[in-house]
């Protein structure tokens, strides 16, 4: 066996001496443990997932479904971004939801403003979908539609060949669709990305680079 174990361990004594895990000389990739957990992703607001390490080809039609747990009004929830214009993008600014596209004509952004400051970033799990077709592009934030005309109908496709990075990024790569540098404070889970009928769900733990990313359980309530 090669990989971690997704659990909580305590009490540990070896030859009847208890082990001080508060003092470790040295710590890689391990949280406290919550007295209640739910099933997701902890980003503790440090780093990013990075997946697809081949890359990924957004083109000129994806889907994205997921859903959000957040105190913090600010943070990075997806990007995926060429070295030259086109990419993908989506954040939370200021307690709204941004979805930005850019098939190489210019960047486009679809805006969801909730009625409340802070009623996304309230703690509570929210479903997002982000929809671009061609030069269309939709956000769904917990059932309710925005979506937004685009000048640039000529342009259709996202030409990208590389990785999906998720709740944040490090700070050599360029993501075009992004305004923000924040990386995610929350909780994670069900991610999918479909095109056509191919749906695809993505592990986490399955990351080829994880930052400050604990894969396999959320606290259970904001700490």
């Amino acid at each position: 066996v090669t990989h971690s174990i997704p659990a909580c361990i305590g009490s540990m004594t070896i030859n009847s001496k208890q082990l001080d895990k508060e003092r470790p000389v040295s710590i890689l990739a391990v949280n406290k443990c919550y007295v209640t957990v739910q099933e997701g992703t902890f980003f503790d607001g440090s780093g990013f997932a990075a997946l697809v390490r081949e890359g990924y080809k957004v083109r000129s039609d994806v889907n994205i479904t997921l859903e959000f747990r957040t105190t913090v009004a600010h943070g990075v929830l997806l990007g995926v971004s060429s070295a030259k214009v086109d990419a993908i993008g989506l954040e939370i600014v200021n307690g709204k939801v941004l979805f930005h596209v850019n098939n190489g004509a210019g960047r486009l952004t679809a805006t969801y403003e909730p009625r409340g400051t802070n009623s996304l970033c309230d703690g509570k799990w929210h479903k997002l979908q982000a929809n671009k077709s061609k030069h269309r592009i939709s956000l769904i934030i917990d059932g309710n539609l925005v979506h937004t005309d685009n000048p640039y109908t000529q342009s259709t496709s996202a030409d990208t060949n590389d990785p999906i990075y998720v709740g944040g990024y490090p700070a050599n790569v360029k993501q075009n669709c992004l305004t923000s540098k924040n990386s995610f404070h929350g909780c994670l889970r069900n991610l999918v990305l479909t095109k056509g009928q191919q749906a695809e769900f993505f592990d986490f733990s399955r990351a080829f680079d994880l930052r400050g990313v604990f894969p396999h359980s959320c606290p259970g309530a904001e700490h």
